[in-house]
């Protein structure tokens, strides 16, 4: 099964984390298929927190991609916040 989850990267107590497409069976940070954005717990002033290729997403869960529970949860948050911007 093909599902959209979290990658995590970064450093030390500075975490990031890419939301990858992949294989169900793949650990959390091996192998992906296509990255489709990022979210930055961090990130202060600027800095984006949040990016997501609406795009690819719809194309991969169009053709049967599961989101994790945590993805999901930023797919809501990222739309609330391009409804509240436009």
């Amino acid at each position: 099964m093909v599902i959209i989850r979290l990658a995590r990267g970064g450093s030390k107590k500075r975490p990031f984390y890419s939301i990858n497409v992949c294989d169900s069976r793949c650990r959390r940070d091996g192998r992906f298929i296509e990255r489709v954005g990022y979210y930055n717990p961090m990130a202060a002033g600027q800095a984006t927190r949040l990016l997501i290729n609406q795009e690819r997403l719809a194309f991969w869960q169009g053709n049967g991609a599961q989101l994790s529970d945590t993805v999901a949860r930023l797919v809501k948050e990222a739309k609330e916040e391009a409804k509240a911007a436009a």
